[in-house]
């Protein structure tokens, strides 16, 4: 049955059910092309995947009923503190109807590639649950329009205009950088993840994302789309990569200090960094709207001369503004120490005095002056955590 008709059909069902009390439904048209009937007010979400929940935290915090898994770093009360339920969706859900049931959601948030198996899964858990499932498009094309839609129908529009046209700037900047690179001059670069860094980003993958808008060649592409993502050290070796990302600290330290590592380009050198990864990664982990700071600090590590972004003010803005999160300067200086960040002439934004309503400072754009609306019910916060895994 095709995707419009049968969501059709669940449309009107839940519509009937909704229909009883008026003024309490309203049509939302997903990614998919799905029409989901969703209540006019909504207050408490459920996402099914971690990209989702990330999305909804930046937006709406007080809407979100949990996480699908706790987040890498502290986040402010009582956000950080909210329970977890695990993944309703990807090849080993560990969430299931019944999970939704207990939380009790007024709505199912999905972000992730739009496929025909996601939007089917999505119809049978809303005929399973009588919770609309909302299914989103989570490419990095589709981040500040995705921002702003959600952001409409969770009633922050102001809030999701301003952190969309962050987005915009963010991956616009970056694609100005890669304009006057020559195709021949682009770094090769291998994002290696888990905790031995033998898994790979395969082309097409959302980890692999961010390398690719970055415009620099990964050499995983020898794999193909689709293939396996774990290589041996003679296949990482061979590729001989010019920088070297690492997921997880335990390969990022093993790169420095494994005398069978040091035939590497990248290790001889230092080209080799680790990945900023709380609360949420710069790359991956999830691949939400996190990984905008990580377009601006790949831009830096593999175009230093063409590149002019401050990067540690642009990651504090950022996490202001988007997480409510105000780094100190040793914080932001523990993240660039294993992170490839240059020392910065420009004022910390922790140092600079909060505006708007002291709750959040005020930007519109990483690195500029405006108004950005205060994170409802999202105080800022110093945590005292370093921020590198």
């Amino acid at each position: 049955m095709p995707l419009r008709s049968s969501a059709a059909r669940l449309a009107a069902l839940l519509l009937g059910v909704l229909g009883a009390t008026p003024g309490m439904a309203a049509e939302f048209t997903d990614s998919a092309g799905r029409i989901v009937i969703v209540p006019d007010h909504i207050n408490r979400i459920m996402a099914a995947d971690q990209a989702a929940a990330v999305l909804v935290y930046v937006l709406a915090p007080d809407k979100l009923v949990g996480w699908v898994q706790r987040p890498a770093g502290p986040l402010p009360k009582p956000h950080g503190a909210l329970p977890t339920y695990g993944w309703l969706t990807g090849p080993n859900p560990t969430a299931t109807q019944a999970t939704v049931a207990r939380f009790k959601p007024d709505v199912i948030i999905d972000a992730g590639p739009v496929t025909p198996d996601r939007a089917a899964f999505a119809d049978q858990t809303t005929q399973a649950t009588g919770t609309p499932y909302i299914l989103l498009d989570n490419s990095f094309d589709r981040t500040p329009t995705m921002l702003r839609t959600i952001g409409r129908l969770l009633g922050v529009a102001d809030r999701s205009d301003s952190l969309a046209m962050s987005a915009e700037h963010a991956i616009n900047d970056l694609r100005g950088q890669l304009l006057i690179q020559p195709g021949t001059g682009r770094p090769r670069i291998y994002y290696g993840r888990g905790r031995n860094g033998l898994e790979a980003a395969v082309p097409g993958s959302e980890a692999a994302a961010a390398i690719e808008d970055s415009g620099a060649i990964n050499v995983a592409a020898a794999l193909g789309p689709g293939a396996p993502p774990t290589v041996t050290r003679q296949q990482l070796q061979d590729w001989n990569p010019d920088v070297i990302i690492a997921e997880q600290r335990s390969f990022y330290e093993a790169l420095l200090r494994d005398p069978a590592w040091r035939t590497l380009a990248a290790v001889r050198a230092k080209h080799v960094y680790l990945e900023p990864s709380q609360p949420f990664g710069w790359i991956d982990d999830p691949p939400g709207v996190n990984r905008l700071i990580g377009l601006y600090w790949l831009s830096i590590l593999l175009y230093p001369g063409n590149n002019e972004d401050d990067v540690r003010s642009l990651a504090q803005d950022l996490y202001s503004s988007f997480y409510g999160i105000t780094l100190s300067d040793k914080e932001i200086d523990a993240i660039a120490k294993t992170a490839g960040i240059p020392e910065s002439d420009t004022p910390h934004l922790a140092d600079l005095p909060l505006g708007g309503n002291g709750n959040m400072p005020t930007t519109t754009e990483p690195g500029r002056s405006g108004m950005t609306p205060a994170m409802p019910g999202m105080p800022t916060t110093t945590p005292s955590y370093l921020m590198p895994k």
